[in-house]
């Protein structure tokens, strides 16, 4: 993630797949990411580079990842990820998963009234 912190940047990308071998192969041959292994213990997911560094993870549809749809998923930098969990219930949407600790911070994801689904990360 970002060491940006500015309140509303979207701080990272990811895509949870069934095959995050294949699908990482088709983005590094669509779009000329480079791919590198990030070890997962019985398997790997991967980060993928451009020239500017890390832009983007996939990764399998593996434990906490299991029930995620494949779709491309931002990490949006809250000011607090509880509150505005609280308030995407409030507002008629709904929580997919979280809260999650990541690096010292937490996330949610959320689905909206309309069916996306979005990270709040603080």
């Amino acid at each position: 993630m970002s060491n940006n912190k500015v309140i509303g940047s979207i701080e990272w990308r990811d895509l949870t797949v069934a095959d995050a071998q294949q699908i990482s192969d088709f983005y590094a041959h669509v779009v000329g990411w480079q791919k590198e292994p990030v070890d997962m213990g019985s398997y790997n997911d991967f980060n993928m580079n451009n020239a500017q560094g890390t832009i983007a993870g996939i990764c399998h549809a593996k434990g906490d990842n299991a029930s995620l749809p494949a779709q491309w998923l931002m990490y949006v930098r809250v000011e607090n990820a509880q509150l505005s969990a609280q308030k995407t219930l409030e507002l008629g949407g709904e929580i997919i998963k979280g809260p999650t600790e990541y690096g010292g911070e937490s996330y949610f994801i959320i689905r909206d009234p309309s069916g996306a689904i979005l990270a709040v990360y603080s």
